[in-house]
């Protein structure tokens, strides 16, 4: 299972997301997304980490949480089409 995280400020950093999730558990990976065309990241990004109960506690804190001047979209992810 991985996390989603929305709303994410365009300044993030695949350090600054693992920082804020490692207070609830061992992180495994982090993946931002950028845009193909400008290589800018696109404002959301997946965590996966060790265990479900680690993710479980990371989404309950940090759903609408204000991070880095946003307010944190943060859910199970959905499998891929």
């Amino acid at each position: 299972m991985s996390i989603y995280v929305g709303n994410l400020s365009y300044d993030a950093t695949k350090d600054d997301l693992s920082q804020v999730f490692s207070e609830y558990g061992t992180v495994k990976n982090v993946h931002l997304p950028t845009d193909r065309e400008t290589g800018r990241m696109r404002g959301f990004g997946f965590v996966e980490m060790s265990t479900d109960a680690e993710e479980v506690a990371a989404i309950e804190a940090l759903d609408g949480a204000e991070w880095m001047g946003r307010d944190l979209k943060v859910n199970k992810a959905r499998p891929r089409r």
